[in-house]
């Protein structure tokens, strides 16, 4: 294992939003593999039922890769928080999966939906997982529900982008479509939908969330750069000013010129004379 960065759990939470298309990957190269003419099915389910354990794996591969990736960091800072506590709650998605291949393998077993225990198991599974990650998304990886928010009602002291609209409609935008599963749940076994079809919706929507995510993720890193694991400047994520070129030059080069909302000093730098493209001189110093 390899020292994990940034941009490397960054990678592994976009695949954790693709999960469906893994599995349909396993679907393609099932279909193919086993069926003597490609241009017609006997049997379209066939790797769907045969293969449950199979794409069980390789649903849960995406949250293994962070899984994996927690324990690490675990092992290279001895912090349990938060390295442990993520790594349990991409361990949950592992039990989502179990219980959800143990239902569909014993769905003949039972005459109706809800005599199978294991749809129990998964609702329970589904529900503690659910929760636990939108926890994390608003509080940790968003840094929002902040106690010294001040005027940003439920948000936290610093924000980058314009209107606290875009941080409201994001917090309602993924506990809606984190708790996704139980619409599909609910019209699935109720025979309102077909599964493949709710399926269909519910993939393009969880890239929709990831989508979303990113933006207020990587806002949330600049704003701690200073931390552990983080960039030693302030980047903003906003749209700057060609004015501004000059009084930023003149901050990067001062002691305490960028700072983050933590009150933390970033790594020193060099006081060095910076020349704009028009030539002019940013060092106080040489100001004729």
């Amino acid at each position: 294992m390899f020292y994990v960065g940034f941009a490397d759990f960054w990678m592994a939470d976009q695949l954790n939003s693709l999960v469906t298309a893994f599995t349909d990957l396993q679907y393609f190269i099932c279909f193919y593999a086993t069926t003597d003419s490609w241009s017609s099915a006997s049997n379209a389910n066939y790797c769907v039922e045969k293969f449950i354990p199979i794409r069980a794996v390789v649903a849960c591969l995406p949250a293994w890769f962070r899984f994996a990736q927690c324990l690490r960091r675990y092992r290279d800072t001895k912090e349990v928080f938060p390295h442990f506590a993520n790594a349990a709650k991409y361990s949950t998605s592992f039990f989502v999966v179990i219980f959800t291949s143990l239902y569909h393998m014993h769905s003949t077993d039972y005459k109706s939906a809800t005599e199978n225990p294991f749809l129990y198991f998964w609702i329970t599974a589904s529900l503690i997982s659910s929760c636990y990650a939108y926890t994390w998304d608003i509080k940790l990886d968003w840094g929002l529900f902040d106690s010294k928010a001040g005027d940003n009602k439920f948000l936290r002291e610093e924000v980058v982008y314009s209107s606290n609209w875009f941080y409201y409609f994001a917090i309602v935008e993924d506990l809606i479509l984190r708790f996704g599963w139980v619409l599909s749940i609910s019209l699935i076994e109720m025979s309102y939908i077909h599964a493949d079809i709710m399926v269909t919706i519910l993939a393009p929507l969880e890239v929709f969330r990831r989508f979303i995510w990113n933006y207020f993720r990587l806002e949330n890193e600049h704003l701690n750069n200073c931390g552990k694991f983080r960039a030693v400047r302030d980047i903003s994520v906003a749209p700057i000013d060609c004015s501004d070129q000059i009084i930023i030059l003149r901050m990067m080069d001062e002691v305490d010129g960028v700072t983050n909302r933590h009150k933390k000093r970033c790594v020193k730098t060099k006081k060095n004379p910076r020349l704009t493209l028009d030539g002019e001189s940013t060092d106080d110093n040489m100001d004729n």
